[in-house]
């Protein structure tokens, strides 16, 4: 019988790379459901009383939206949705844990069990190791590939969840772009970004006269993305009174705009994305639950970036040779060291870092690069704020650290900023970039600051 993460890829004669693993059931071993058997598909099973759950139970103790369970090549993962009795596995209650083959969940009243089961499933992954900008080449990316391949080209809702930087908004225009609806606009609204008060004309429009300000007659963001996508982001931050007529806007493809007595037809492809579980707002009465189904007509799960460390060196090398315009790889020493990082930032975080690093010119020189050994010289120990925790200070080093550089490249060109760039290896912008940061202006080196710390 396969085991959980024994996984084999395997090539159709006539399709793409799959891959293969073990099977899970499910079985319900007390409560009024008893006897109930399911096999999971790959994936997140949602269990609870809502008719929409994909393992539907009748416990009256059990929430509508209880827990989800995650199906994986390494086996489960249960994450309690906010229930109102809670989840527990082997009698610890739980809100996020992965799990092994054999273990009990309690959700009220009732019991289930999780097994492997007997028969393999197999997986259609695509051949790309990237989809539009998105890259990665992980196991868990090309099965999310294949899934929009099919996905993308369609007029179907598609609902992103995904850690804050994994990559949301990239995969949504990459959806946009590989849709027939590429040549028309990709509007994006966060809609966390903007107050209750005015969201509802953001999103519908108004007519002049329909409240203070309202001076003319205004589009809405669905209007301007007529013919396109409209994507919103952090669609979980919506309000509560807003909601209903977002639904309705979805299901008549007409929206209203504030003060006008007549509706606009539109043609418009929604995405949506969020960082926070919808499903848990549906139990806590933050989201509506006939909202969440209409936005997830397809669901995908961007996996953070510790769970896919693989797609790391890719990924880094694509950074760096955005960033500085060379063709040569990364040392294989600057490597190492990202692969040891835990990256609680995903994608964002280890972007930004290469950026950060290439225009200090750390990852142009493999002398110089993070995680190789360089001898302190006697006595510069002192330096070290040692009263802060480790976090703290290594913050303040880099601020003193990228502070004194600067200072340093200018004095050496008199201040000239665009010598000081070409002998730091970085563009004249990134180095006026630097140099706001921290307060440094050119002309005069006598007006630079020192190369001392900074107080």
């Amino acid at each position: 019988m396969p085991r959980a993460g024994d996984d084999v890829i395997t090539s159709l004669l006539s399709g793409p790379p799959s891959v293969t693993f073990a099977s899970v059931d499910l079985h319900v071993m007390e409560g009024p459901d008893r006897g109930l058997y399911r096999r999971l598909d790959p994936g997140v099973v949602r269990v609870g009383t809502a008719a929409a759950s994909e393992v539907q139970l009748s416990d009256p103790t059990v929430s509508r939206l209880h827990c989800e369970i995650h199906v994986h090549r390494h086996g489960f993962r249960v994450v309690d949705l906010g229930s109102t009795n809670g989840t527990t596995i082997h009698g610890v209650r739980i809100h996020d844990a992965e799990v092994g083959a054999g273990s009990t969940l309690a959700l009220g009243a009732s019991v289930l069990r999780l097994e492997l089961g007997h028969e393999p499933v197999v997986v259609a992954l695509s051949r790309a190791d990237r989809f539009g900008d998105v890259l990665g080449a992980s196991l868990e990316m090309r099965r999310i590939y294949a899934m929009l391949e099919r996905v993308a080209p369609t007029d179907a809702t598609v609902l992103v969840h995904g850690e804050t930087g994994t990559g949301k908004e990239a995969l949504a225009h990459a959806i946009h772009d590989a849709s027939g609806r590429a040549h028309g606009p990709f509007v994006a609204v966060d809609c966390g970004a903007i107050t209750e008060s005015l969201i509802e004309s953001e999103l519908f429009g108004h007519v002049r006269g329909a409240f203070s300000g309202a001076v003319n007659d205004r589009p809405g963001l669905f209007e301007q993305a007529n013919g396109g996508t409209l994507f919103l982001d952090e669609v979980g931050e919506l309000p509560l009174s807003l909601q209903p007529k977002l639904l309705r806007a979805l299901e008549t493809r007409e929206v209203r705009r504030v003060g006008a007595n007549t509706p606009k037809r539109i043609d418009v492809r929604v995405l949506a994305a969020t960082n926070r579980l919808l499903a848990r707002g549906v139990n806590e009465g933050t989201f509506r639950e006939d909202l969440y189904y209409r936005l997830a007509v397809v669901e995908i799960l961007l996996p953070p970036l510790r769970t896919r460390r693989e797609d790391i060196p890719m990924l880094a090398d694509f950074f760096y040779k955005s960033f500085s315009g060379r063709d040569d790889a990364l040392p294989q020493e600057v490597v190492a060291t990202l692969l040891g990082r835990a990256w609680p930032g995903n994608v964002r975080e280890l972007r930004n870092f290469i950026e950060r690093s290439t225009a200090l010119g750390w990852s142009t020189r493999s002398a110089n690069a993070p995680g190789q050994r360089i001898d302190v010289p006697p006595g510069l120990e002192v330096l070290v704020p040692a009263e802060l925790p480790l976090k703290e200070a290594r913050e303040l080093w880099t601020r003193q650290f990228e502070r004194m550089y600067a200072s340093a490249v200018l004095r050496k060109t008199g201040g000239n900023v665009t010598r000081a760039a070409e002998l730091a290896g970085v563009t004249r912008r990134s180095l006026q970039r630097l140099m706001a940061e921290h307060g440094i202006r050119s002309g005069d080196p006598s007006d630079l600051p020192d190369d001392g710390p900074e107080e």
